[in-house]
């Protein structure tokens, strides 16, 4: 509706299909809101929620139309490390259909490079309008981040805020453990278990392994990286590997890849997460 209306040059006319777009995107919002409240949150009266959240992980395509329907929107794009990302989407076994690419290095790593050139097309024709979230910011300093986020929106801080993991909401995605848990720092780097095997995925993504995104969140200062002095320590000892450990190690990594595509540990890959302020 917005380029056809665009289309007969009548600016008057686009103002208001804009605007109709948008509020017809918030009435769907609060309707889904109470559809899946509590009867006792209604009784609260929490019945009008001042910041409404959609975190479709496609929303990064558009961008361009969520900054025309909503120009005082927070969009955030939470972005982990390329390879944990990829791997994350490959090892979960997705029921048959639109996500049969996760299946495949070759439709991953195409998917993945399609992603990369639409953020790094929306921060060169939108600077600054998309704020950046590295996910092992999150993991590492959630109550840093998360304050900041809360900040961005204009609300009040409020430390329930960390206790997410506590609540009873229905979660319906693969996900569901992974809330029930908490923030956690096991899966950062998991996929370096299997970086032998991973190798043909690797060569696919090829520079794009390495992200050098910055949280870009107003006034966030990531913490200074800890230094385990002990590890650095034993990291300075050789190592020497006899033919017996080695000969374990293969066997170890042939055992962990045959049983891999029964795992059912990591989360969902977090690409584009806009915020409304009504």
């Amino acid at each position: 509706k917005i380029v056809e209306t665009s289309l007969s040059g009548d600016a008057e006319a686009l103002t208001n299909t804009i605007s109709s777009l948008a509020d017809g995107v918030v009435d769907e919002m609060k309707q889904r809101w109470q559809m899946i409240s509590k009867e006792e949150e209604r009784a609260a009266g929490e019945t009008n929620p001042e910041r409404y959240v959609d975190k479709m992980l496609t929303n990064y395509y558009n961008v361009g139309f969520i900054h025309m329907l909503f120009p005082n929107a927070l969009i955030l794009h939470v972005a982990r490390e390329p390879m944990d990302t990829i791997f994350s989407a490959y090892k979960h076994e997705f029921p048959a259909g639109p996500l049969d690419y996760t299946s495949d290095f070759p439709s991953l790593a195409e998917m993945y490079h399609a992603y990369r050139d639409l953020i790094e097309h929306w921060d060169r024709e939108l600077p600054g309008r998309v704020t950046h979230v590295r996910y092992e910011d999150l993991v590492h300093d959630l109550p840093g981040v998360a304050k900041k986020i809360i900040e961005a929106t204009g609300l009040d801080w409020d430390e329930s805020v960390l206790d997410f993991h506590k609540k009873k909401q229905a979660v319906n995605t693969l996900s569901t453990t992974q809330v029930r848990k908490g923030v956690y720092k096991d899966s950062l780097q998991s996929w370096k278990r299997y970086e032998k095997h991973l190798q043909p995925l690797v060569k696919l993504i090829g520079e794009r392994k390495n992200f050098n995104l910055k949280t870009s969140l107003a006034g966030y200062q990531p913490p200074a990286p800890e230094v385990n002095e002990e590890a650095t320590v034993q990291s300075a000892e050789p190592k020497v590997m006899t033919e017996e450990s080695t000969i374990h190690s293969e066997q170890h990594d042939e055992t962990v890849e045959q049983n891999d595509k029964n795992d059912n540990f990591g989360e969902q890959h977090a690409q584009a997460a806009p915020q409304e302020e009504l």
